[in-house]
């Protein structure tokens, strides 16, 4: 895959991050940042000024689509393919797809002329996860005793519990399938619920994408750079259509959910035992002093995320989003 269709790849991904026109100055300014971070590793400067051209439509969504010429590199229609399932996981990285999303993913689906039976598999696979993990915190919610009854935190067992969300969701972004990149905002949502539960404090979805959101940790950015890392670094071109389990050498210096979500957990178990007493500030702010250290670690770790990551499997990864 040459690096114009790359771009034109890229541009379809920040179309569908702009197809429902509400997204927040914040999560606009955290998808900047993505744009500026995917520029400097990858050694292509013109990615920032992209996130520019597509917000001012300066490139149209046509002029991307014709971009993505197949030749004898990948099968037939796989940079298409793999077009459409990247707006389609951008789309649910906030949850539910809105009617303007919906309306932008057909007129896509039409501008790609993709199989119909491709993209419906794989929006069954995708649509499912999002929807499990919407159903997991409100069924927990409902099973969940009163707060009394409730046993007093445990810190060491909420630190075992926060690392092993971050390795599970640093393997999910080691793998080839871009579906999988989907699971890792309804797990880190699980997890911040587990940890609100354990200090007695009963959250919905609602409170918990907005304290996610008020830390700094954009939900569609969040897709938007696990994508474009795996893009760039030749790992959804080289590994698409293998099964779970392929770990590709370019994702070596990969699994930067693993920082994001350890950092996350670390900040949630800090505002839920402190009473819920941080401003947007300072959750920011704690957040951004405590992912420099879980960056180094993400290091340490690597090992483990990799070995993590030979072993997962579709079953597997509905089962944990699930709660099973």
């Amino acid at each position: 895959m040459n690096p114009e269709q790359q771009k034109s790849i890229l541009a379809i991904a920040l179309f569908a991050a702009f197809a429902d026109g509400a997204k927040h100055d914040r999560e606009r300014e955290e998808i900047r940042r993505i744009a500026d971070s995917l520029a400097a590793d990858a050694g292509a400067p013109d990615l920032a000024r992209l996130y520019q051209d597509v917000l001012l439509k300066r490139v149209t969504l046509e002029a991307a689509v014709a971009a993505l010429t197949d030749s004898g590199e990948h099968p037939e229609g796989h940079k298409r393919q793999l077009a459409y399932e990247m707006a389609v996981c951008v789309c649910d990285a906030d949850g539910r797809q809105s009617e303007a999303e919906q309306r932008f993913l057909n007129e896509l689906k039409a501008l790609l002329k993709l199989d119909a039976g491709q993209t419906a598999a794989f929006e069954r696979e995708a649509n499912a996860i999002v929807e499990l993990g919407e159903a997991a915190a409100p069924a927990a919610l409902a099973a969940a005793p009163a707060a009394a009854a409730r046993p007093q935190a445990n810190d060491a067992e909420l630190d075992k519990s926060i690392l092993n969300y971050a390795l599970l969701n640093g393997a999910l972004e080691l793998l080839p399938q871009s579906w999988a990149s989907v699971a890792i905002i309804p797990l880190q949502i699980k997890m911040v619920y587990a940890i609100g539960k354990a200090h007695g404090v009963a959250l919905d979805q609602g409170h918990i994408r907005e304290f996610i959101a008020a830390a700094g940790v954009g939900l569609t950015s969040q897709y938007l750079e696990q994508f474009g890392r795996k893009l760039l670094g030749g790992l959804l071109g080289k590994a698409a259509g293998k099964a779970f389990g392929s770990v590709g050498g370019a994702a070596t210096g990969m699994a930067f959910s693993f920082a994001t979500t350890y950092a996350l957990g670390q900040l949630a178990k800090r505002y839920y035992a402190g009473g819920r007493v941080m401003n947007t500030a300072l959750l920011r702010d704690t957040f951004q002093n405590l992912l420099g250290p879980a960056k180094q670690m993400q290091t340490q770790y690597l090992p483990q995320i990799q070995q993590k990551a030979s072993t997962l499997d579709a079953t597997q990864i509905m089962a944990m989003v699930r709660g099973a």
